[in-house]
């Protein structure tokens, strides 16, 4: 069974931007969820969220991380 990597996804009250502050390395969704809260605890988050980082689909072709990461998955 391998790991999936997962970014985690915040934000601290209602009306602010789902943010990025980081990943994690699960196997799957509902351990990625006790992941990502123990790990990024330190704040008092009004929501939290994973993705899996393979779910994440670039918009722009730049080369940015996420693109990148997307073009050595095709490869």
């Amino acid at each position: 069974m391998r790991e999936i990597v997962y970014d985690v996804f915040a934000r601290k009250g209602r009306g602010d931007q789902l943010v990025h502050i980081g990943y994690i390395d699960a196997f799957d969704d509902e351990t990625a969820k006790v992941y990502a809260w123990k790990t990024y605890d330190e704040e008092n988050w009004f929501e939290m969220c994973v993705v899996e980082r393979d779910a994440i689909i670039p918009v722009t072709n730049g080369e940015g991380h996420f693109a990148q990461l997307k073009r050595a998955r095709d490869e």
